[in-house]
């Protein structure tokens, strides 16, 4: 059998509205949020008895998406937003965008911050890094034509 798809990545995080308002502003539309607190739940992840508040949130081509968790049991343990670019583990979310100084504009209004600088790759792409909603780290990339 042969791979389908990637689902989606996860992301744990401690205020869930406003990461998801960020997202929102980014252009990913909210899919649907629910509490799991069920014991099939704590079987998959290895916790036990979990609590868990999610999001799920959808790129505009249908296409991707991303889970957004809030542990409310047990609390989250470890704390990697912060980490470097080089950091073993996980590292960052690129999107592609169609104007990527619009898109940073609209993204400093919900706190967001340019990690270096914008730059050119060849004539192929402009891309930079941001620090998203509680130090998430986030690519951006557009297409030159």
């Amino acid at each position: 059998m042969a791979l389908k798809r990637m689902d989606n990545i996860g992301i744990v995080v401690d205020d869930l509205g406003e990461t998801i308002d960020f997202f929102r502003e980014l252009g990913l539309e909210l899919e649907g949020r629910a509490t799991i607190e069920e014991e099939w739940a704590g079987r998959v992840t290895g916790l036990g008895d979990q609590r868990v508040e999610i999001a799920m949130m959808r790129t505009p081509d249908g296409h991707g998406r991303l889970e957004l968790s809030r542990f409310l049991t047990p609390p989250a343990v470890e704390d990697h937003r912060n980490a470097a670019v080089n950091a073993l583990g996980y590292l960052r979310i690129m999107f592609a965008v169609d104007d990527i100084d619009a898109t940073l504009e609209r993204l400093r209004n919900r706190g967001a911050q340019l990690v270096g600088e914008v730059v050119q790759y060849k004539d192929a792409y402009r891309l930079c890094y941001i620090r998203g909603p509680e130090g998430l780290l986030i690519g951006l990339a557009q297409e030159l034509s």
